[in-house]
């Protein structure tokens, strides 16, 4: 994969910055919306990364917080410009587009599931039976862009500076065969070569754990370049989530670390997965 510049993360970036300024000059949000004679949602929706900023916000805002530095102006200037680029999944029609744009340019990657193989770790079959099994279901068209997709996305655990990927997953992602004996054993195999990578931690919560925090609930957190703030990505069937507060971060950090305290070491999941892989073929 070439070097990704993240629309999704650069509107972050931006945003994060904006908010800076603004607490700096100590402005209510109101206030600087009332100075720039737009609504407070649309300085609100720039800072958090969910709206895009013109050249024109950009002069605008760096007036009003007196940012007389041309260099940092002109940093905020590119910001904004690249946030507008396009990324190479925005052809692909991804309805996780915004998880995709940030996972991007991830330094670090933190992932608990409960039911099923982590994307980025995943087999082009098991992917595909998985998506066989959605509703409502996809074409076949549909369904094989959605693993070229998910393939370009795995290249980020290989490319040069690879993310750092800490995936914590539950015995139940082993044991459901997703797609017959034969596609979910080339999976585990697959598990066991990607466990080798230096930048890769691998471990699973054995069913004799009993109950732990991440009974119910499959999460992400996305450590992202400063000062870019990390983010926490909550999928569900009815929908996803992206939390963001300091304080729901914080929960969701607490929460991985005590999975991956009540989870088998790195070497013993390998030999777990080793163990179930040998019994699938039997």
């Amino acid at each position: 994969m070439p070097e990704v510049r993240s629309p999704t993360v650069r509107r972050r970036e931006l945003g994060a910055l904006l908010r800076a300024l603004r607490n700096q000059n100590g402005l209510t949000v109101e206030q600087a919306a009332d100075q720039l004679l737009c609504s407070p949602s649309k300085v609100s929706r720039m800072e958090t990364g969910h709206g895009a900023a013109t050249p024109r916000d950009i002069r605008d805002l760096c007036n009003l917080y007196a940012v007389t530095d041309q260099a940092e102006r002109d940093r905020l200037m590119k910001l904004a410009r690249e946030s507008k680029l396009q990324g190479w999944w925005q052809s692909y029609d991804l309805t996780y587009a915004t998880y995709v744009g940030l996972e991007a340019e991830a330094v670090a990657i933190s992932d608990f599931q409960s039911s099923v193989v982590p994307g980025l770790l995943q087999t082009p079959d098991y992917a595909r039976a998985g998506h066989e099994g959605t509703m409502p279901r996809l074409t076949n068209e549909q369904i094989e862009m959605q693993i070229q997709a998910k393939l370009t996305r795995q290249s980020l655990l290989t490319q040069a500076n690879p993310l750092t990927f800490r995936a914590v997953m539950d015995e139940a992602v082993l044991r459901r065969v997703v797609g017959g004996p034969q596609v979910m054993g080339k999976q585990l195999d697959r598990l066991i070569e990607v466990a080798r990578l230096p930048n890769v931690t691998l471990q699973i919560i054995p069913f004799t754990v009993g109950s732990h925090p991440g009974l119910e609930s499959n999460f992400n957190i996305l450590e992202l370049p400063k000062p870019t703030p990390s983010i926490v990505f909550v999928e569900g069937l009815v929908g996803s989530m992206y939390l963001e507060r300091a304080e729901d971060l914080k929960r969701y950090q607490e929460v991985f670390e005590r999975l991956q305290t009540v989870a088998l070491s790195p070497k013993d999941t390998i030999n777990a997965i080793a163990k179930i892989w040998t019994q699938s073929g039997d």
